[in-house]
């Protein structure tokens, strides 16, 4: 029988039950694909990260799995997976995460709680939106339709963040309005004084209905709104029903910075 310390953690927030939960396994060898996927069905949570040392000083492999699937990549659970690490260990400044896809994930501690996590920035390119997932969405009118490649995301920018809170979207109906992408974002301008835009992102295509906060969405919502905005540094909120913040930072075309904090919820052991 193997024994995996195992963590839940709320990510992007500085309150329990905020954010995003993830699960975070501490793995001392591997486990298959199975397994995994096995595994984050059981905690039920969006994504569960699955994080080994590595053989170089401070560096970890790190894979993520939705209940559904494998996730190529994932914010929330990074950060998450990044908490346990630096309070398990005081002295630890510097992570390096190591994706299935060999993207080196660079990540720092800040002070006041804060973690900074380096990710790859993505383009986004016109799209086209079909109706019936516009009506699932309960949209009747769009500003933009873009897509992202990495992670085949669809994004849709609307007028009103008011809108944004209060989507209900019809999850059947918006399954089956498409079928070749993983998710659907939808965001707009921020009118809270403290942030500049806000988003929300749906996706019972390859994972939950709604995940509470996303990071990995921000890998080209960052370079959207930067171009929008003319700024390279800006804050993000996500306004689902938990809801959750972080700030983004683009270095150069293909880097950027997100910052936020996380709350460790649960502390325990995985008897597989």
């Amino acid at each position: 029988m193997k024994k995996i310390p195992t963590y839940i953690v709320d990510s992007f927030t500085n309150e329990t039950f905020k954010g995003n939960p993830a699960g975070v396994c501490i793995l001392e060898s591997d486990l298959s694909n199975d397994t995994m996927l096995s595994i984050a069905k059981e905690l039920g949570l969006s994504e569960t990260a699955f994080i080994k040392k590595t053989a170089d000083e401070h560096t970890y492999s790190i894979r993520y799995f939705s209940p559904k699937m494998e996730i190529p990549l994932c914010g929330h659970a990074t950060l998450a997976s990044s908490k346990i690490l630096f309070e398990k260990d005081n002295t630890l400044q510097k992570i390096n995460f190591i994706t299935t896809e060999n993207i080196n994930l660079k990540i720092e501690k800040e002070e006041g709680g804060f973690i900074k996590m380096e990710f790859p920035v993505y383009q986004t390119k016109p799209a086209a939106a079909p109706l019936a997932l516009l009506n699932a969405l309960g949209l009747t009118e769009v500003e933009n339709v873009v897509y992202n490649e990495e992670t085949n995301i669809l994004v849709l920018q609307i007028d009103s963040c008011e809108t944004l809170q209060n989507l209900q979207p019809d999850f059947v109906a918006l399954y089956k309005s498409h079928k070749h992408i993983n998710g659907v974002l939808v965001t707009s301008l921020s009118n809270k004084e403290n942030f500049d835009f806000e988003s929300r992102y749906f996706w019972p295509w390859s994972g939950t209905n709604e995940d509470p906060v996303t990071g990995g969405t921000h890998t080209f919502l960052a370079k959207y709104w930067a171009d929008k905005l003319n700024k390279t540094t800006m804050n993000s909120f996500q306004c689902s029903e938990r809801s959750g913040f972080m700030q983004v930072t683009l270095l150069d075309s293909k880097r950027m910075l997100l910052k936020s904090k996380a709350k460790l919820v649960l502390d325990g052991t995985l008897h597989i």
